[in-house]
C-alpha cells in the first residue's frame, strides 16, 4: 500500500459527517492497512438487528458472535469498512477484538484465612465463575469429600481446541486452587505444608476463554461474562474472577471489556480482576506507574495487586512485589489497585502434563517440600506461580466468605468492607533485586501501589459497618492540579466513601498519595505534590490521550519465568 493510500484512508476516518474518528474508532485501529482483514467489536447505540448484519455482510464482513450484553457484535471485516462504520449514526464505538492473556502455603495465614476457616467460613453455598483457561477438575483438591467435582457447569468460548472446556494450559486450575482448593493432596500428619484455598468448599462455574498458550480475545471474555450473568440464579454465582487482561487503549467508558464487567457488577456479581504485572515497566519513564491493565482499570471492579508473603506466617515482613502494576489508570486517572494480596511464588493445584508444567518444570513443587521425608522428585499435584493472577483469587475467595456469612450483601458492600478492613501498616519504601538480571527496583507504598491496603479476611468478616445498599463503591478518580502541583482524590457522587465510617482517610489510611521532594519519594497526607510536569513519563500518567507501552499484551507465562522474584 502506498503512502498516499494510507493518508487517504486516515482522512476518510476523520472526515465522517459530524463524527470524529477519535471518538468512534479505537486508536489502535487507525493505522490498520485498508486491505487487511481485522477482527473488531462494534458497539451500537441500540441492540443491533438483522439490518445491521446485512449492511456489513454486503461489504464483505463475517459475523463472529453476538455480544448482547454490551449492545455489540464481533465481526471479521475489511479494514476499509471502518471508515463507513465511523460515519454510521447507529454505531457508538468500534474497537479491535484485542488479545487477552493470563495475567497456598504461607499465604493463607498471611491474610488470616486460616482463622476464618476455624470459625466455619469456607465458601459453602457460594459459586464463583472462573473465567480463565479452564479448570482440570480431576484434581482431587477441586472435588468434594466423595470425589465429586465442585465444578457445577463448564463451557468453552475459545474454540481453537474444539469444545474442550478442560484446562490444557494450567493457569485456570492454579487460580481455582488458590480460590477454593481443599488441600486434600497435602492435608494430614504426613505433610509439612498444606496448600489450602481461601474458600475450600466453594463451587465453580468454569468458563474457558484462554487456550493452551494462555491467550484469548476480548469477545471471548465478554461472551463468558454474558454467560455468567445468565447463569447467576441457576448456580448462585456471587463472584467472577478474572486473572487476565491486556493493555489499556482507551477510556473505560469506551472499552468493551470494561463495559462487560460493569454489566456483571450491576447484575449483583462481585467482579475481581488482576491489576497486571507491569510494575517494572519503565518504557515511558513512569517507574511502573500508569500500568494498570484492562479491565482492572474499571472503577466498579475490585482490582488486585500482588504482595510477597516472604514464606513466613508473619504478615509483618511481607512486601510488595515489584512487578505488580500501579495506578493511576490511563486516560481516566482512576485510583487503582483497590487492594493487594499474596501473589508471589504461590503454590497451588496443577496436575502434571499441562502446558505450564511442561514449559517450566522447575516450578513444579518437589515432594520433599511438603511431605515428611518425601523424595526429591516433582509432585504431580502442585505448581508454583507468581503474578497478580495469583493475588486476584485470594480476594475472590475472601468475597465468597463474606457472601457465605451475609448472602444479601451487595457487590459494592463487599468491595467497601474488603477495602476498609485491609491492613494499612506498610513500610515507606522497599527495594527488590531481580536475581537473574541484577536489576534493582525501588518500591514506595503509596495509593497507586497498595491501594486501600493488604487483604485481611478475618477483619472483613468481623466488620459490622452499616453501608447503604443504594450506594456504589466506585474507585475514586484522581485529579492533578498543574498550577499547585497537588493531587486530590475525587470520590464522586452517590458513593460510600462519604459515609461517616467510610471516609477516604479511613479507607486509604496514611498511604494516600506521593510527594516528590528533590527526587526523594515520601508518603504525605491527602493533598500533595505528585511529581513534576518536566519529569519523564509525566504526560503518560497524567495525560488523557497517551497509551502506555507498545500495545503488545504481556504474557502471564513470561511473568512465571521473569517476574517471580525467585
Amino acid at each position: 500500500m502506498t503512502l498516499n493510500t494510507r493518508i487517504l484512508f486516515l482522512l476518510a476516518l476523520g472526515a465522517s459527517s459530524g463524527f470524529s474518528a477519535s471518538r468512534k474508532v479505537a486508536p489502535d485501529l487507525l493505522n490498520v492497512p485498508p486491505d487487511q482483514t481485522v477482527n473488531v467489536i462494534i458497539r451500537y447505540k441500540t441492540q443491533p438487528g438483522e439490518r445491521h448484519q446485512q449492511h456489513l455482510m454486503q461489504k464483505g464482513a463475517r459475523l463472529r458472535g453476538r455480544l448482547d450484553l454490551v449492545r455489540s457484535e464481533a465481526y471479521a471485516l475489511p479494514a476499509s469498512t471502518i471508515a463507513t462504520l465511523a460515519d454510521d449514526p447507529d454505531v457508538e464505538y468500534v474497537s479491535p477484538d484485542r488479545p487477552v492473556t493470563a495475567t497456598l502455603d504461607y499465604a493463607e495465614p498471611a491474610v488470616n484465612a486460616n482463622i476464618a476457616l476455624r470459625y466455619g467460613y469456607d465458601g459453602s453455598g457460594v459459586t464463583v465463575a472462573v473465567i480463565d483457561s479452564g479448570i482440570m477438575d480431576t484434581h482431587p483438591d477441586l472435588q468434594d469429600g466423595s470425589g465429586k467435582s465442585r465444578v457445577v457447569y463448564a463451557e468453552t468460548f475459545n474454540f481453537s481446541e474444539g469444545n474442550d472446556y478442560f484446562d490444557r494450559y494450567g493457569h485456570g486450575t492454579h487460580v481455582a486452587g488458590i480460590l477454593g482448593g481443599d488441600a486434600s493432596m497435602s492435608l494430614g500428619a504426613s505433610y509439612t505444608h498444606t496448600f489450602m484455598g481461601i474458600a475450600p468448599k466453594v463451587r465453580f462455574v468454569n468458563l474457558k476463554v484462554l487456550d493452551r498458550s494462555g491467550t484469548g480475545t476480548d469477545s471471548m471474555v465478554i461472551a463468558a461474562i454474558q454467560r455468567a450473568i445468565a447463569l447467576k440464579s441457576t448456580y448462585n454465582i456471587k463472584v467472577i474472577n478474572l486473572s487476565l487482561g491486556r493493555p489499556v487503549m482507551e477510556s473505560y467508558l469506551q472499552d468493551p471489556l470494561c463495559q462487560a464487567v460493569e454489566q456483571a457488577w450491576k447484575a449483583g456479581i462481585v467482579v475481581v480482576v488482576a491489576a497486571g504485572n507491569e510494575g517494572r515497566n519503565n518504557i515511558k519513564g513512569t517507574n511502573g506507574y500508569g500500568t494498570i491493565a484492562s479491565p482492572a482499570n474499571d472503577p466498579y471492579v475490585i482490582s488486585v495487586g500482588a504482595m510477597k508473603d516472604e514464606k513466613t506466617v508473619n504478615r509483618g515482613d511481607d512486601l510488595m512485589a515489584s512487578y505488580s502494576s500501579k495506578g493511576p489508570t490511563l486516560f481516566d486517572q482512576i485510583a487503582k489497585p483497590d487492594i493487594v494480596a499474596p501473589g508471589n511464588k504461590i503454590i497451588s493445584a496443577m496436575p502434571a502434563g499441562l502446558a505450564l508444567t511442561n514449559l517450566y518444570p522447575t516450578n513444579i513443587t518437589p515432594l520433599s517440600y511438603y511431605m515428611a521425608n518425601g523424595p526429591n522428585q516433582p509432585s504431580t499435584y502442585y505448581f508454583e506461580m507468581s503474578g497478580t493472577s495469583m493475588a486476584s483469587p485470594m480476594v475472590a475467595g475472601a468475597a465468597a466468605l463474606l457472601l457465605q456469612k451475609q448472602p444479601n450483601l451487595t457487590a459494592d458492600q463487599v468491595k467497601a468492607r474488603l477495602m476498609k478492613t485491609a491492613t494499612k501498616n506498610f513500610p515507606a519504601t522497599s527495594v527488590a533485586t531481580d536475581p537473574q538480571t541484577g536489576a534493582v527496583y525501588f518500591i514506595q507504598y503509596d495509593l497507586f501501589t497498595v491501594g486501600a491496603g493488604y487483604l485481611d479476611v478475618l477483619a472483613a468478616l468481623n466488620n459490622t459497618d452499616t453501608i447503604s445498599s443504594t450506594k456504589r463503591a466506585l474507585s475514586p478518580a484522581v485529579v492533578y492540579n498543574r498550577t499547585t502541583r497537588d493531587v486530590n482524590l475525587v470520590p464522586g457522587s452517590s458513593v460510600v466513601w462519604g459515609d461517616t465510617n467510610m471516609t477516604l482517610s479511613v479507607v486509604w489510611g496514611d498511604h494516600v498519595l506521593v510527594a516528590m521532594d528533590d527526587g526523594v519519594s515520601v508518603v504525605w497526607g491527602d493533598s500533595v505534590v505528585w511529581g513534576d510536569a518536566t519529569l519523564a513519563g509525566f504526560s503518560v500518567v497524567w495525560g488523557d490521550s497517551v497509551v502506555f507501552g507498545d500495545g503488545n499484551p504481556s504474557s502471564e507465562t513470561v511473568s512465571v519465568a521473569i517476574y517471580g522474584e525467585k
